[in-house]
């Protein structure tokens, strides 16, 4: 397959030899010669160029559950591909070794055509960008999403939210879920523990996607000293509900400690179990945990029969259109495009 690469996206020639990227809120400045934080993206001779096209460090076929995605597709399997960097600097980063570095000397190239024919050839229902922020891949995630949608096949996003809306709406047309993390409603987190500027901007282009009608679901990973205070689990709650509804799915999920929080222990489950009465108590309908051995129950919050049960298989009992088989209500489950 030809390495051909497309023309970077979204950037612009500044002073001196410089270009400046505005794929993601960063908007990094790159001199001459040098890559953006991402390392994505590479300032040559005042040209923008990708850095990083095709260039994978991981693939997989999974549950769509482990993204986990709980109300798209429930029960089928989806292929999964990362490439290497990332516009965060996480310091509880499960991925760090791909996210934080680029190894080159381990990097595998994947056309997209490649990339929707493994997908294809493994039974997957669609295909989903993860294991490092999707957004910094955009325009290989635009070229595969492309051939993807041709093929029938659905596509997500596993990703920290940071793009900004104009490289959200490039991606659009070929995307059907954003499954986004909120890791905190406070600017402190995020720029002591993911070491960018604030939330505001994850915060901006997750109601962005839900105006362009993506499928939407939100996971905040609760890091025991850090996110864990009912007020900031409370704020969480209660913007996903004003802003994109009381049906959207909110998983809260364990820390284990990694990379640089080593230091600080798992989540205790009396935390999860308080973040999930938080969210019931905004009056979020699907609040789920993870990264626990609890089993996972979807019940419909009008007449309370139990629509999708995952454990070691996923069972589904709701009407085609993604409804309450009693009732009628709609559970904004995604069953089909």
């Amino acid at each position: 397959m030809s390495k051909n690469k497309p023309k970077a996206v979204l950037w612009e020639k500044k002073e001196k030899g410089t270009v400046q990227c505005n794929i993601c809120y960063n908007r990094c400045i790159i001199p001459e010669g040098k890559v953006s934080r991402c390392f994505a993206r590479k300032n040559v001779g005042g040209e923008m160029q990708l850095n990083t096209f095709g260039l994978a460090s991981s693939v997989a076929v999974d549950p769509i559950e482990k993204k986990p995605l709980y109300h798209f597709y429930p029960g089928t399997q989806v292929f999964s591909a990362g490439g290497w960097g990332c516009n965060f600097r996480c310091k509880h980063c499960q991925n760090w070794n791909i996210s934080q570095d680029f190894k080159e000397e381990a990097v595998h190239f994947i056309s997209p055509e490649e990339f929707v024919g493994i997908a294809q050839k493994h039974n997957g229902r669609g295909v989903c960008w993860t294991y490092n922020e999707p957004a910094i891949w955009l325009e290989y995630t635009i070229e595969s999403g492309k051939l993807a949608k041709k093929k029938g096949l659905y596509t997500a996003y596993i990703t920290n939210g940071f793009m900004t809306p104009e490289a959200l709406d490039l991606m659009a047309p070929y995307l059907d879920a954003f499954r986004v993390d909120l890791k905190s409603f406070d600017d402190k987190f995020y720029q002591e523990i993911c070491g960018v500027g604030g939330a505001k901007g994850v915060y901006e282009t997750t109601l962005h996607a839900k105006k362009l009608d993506m499928h939407i679901e939100t996971v905040t990973n609760i890091i025991p000293t850090k996110n864990d205070s009912d007020e900031n689990l409370r704020n969480i709650a209660r913007w996903i509900k004003e802003n994109l509804g009381e049906d959207t799915p909110w998983h809260v999920t364990r820390f284990s400690p990694c990379y640089m929080l080593q230091n600080l222990p798992p989540t205790p489950l009396k935390t999860l179990h308080r973040a999930e009465e938080i969210g019931r108590e905004e009056g979020l309908n699907f609040v789920y945990l993870g990264n626990v051995s609890e089993k996972s129950i979807t019940k419909c919050p009008d007449c309370r029969k139990v629509a999708i049960k995952r454990n070691y298989q996923v069972e589904i009992d709701i009407n085609t259109d993604g409804s309450c088989k009693v009732c009628n209500r709609n559970l904004n489950v995604r069953l089909r495009a």
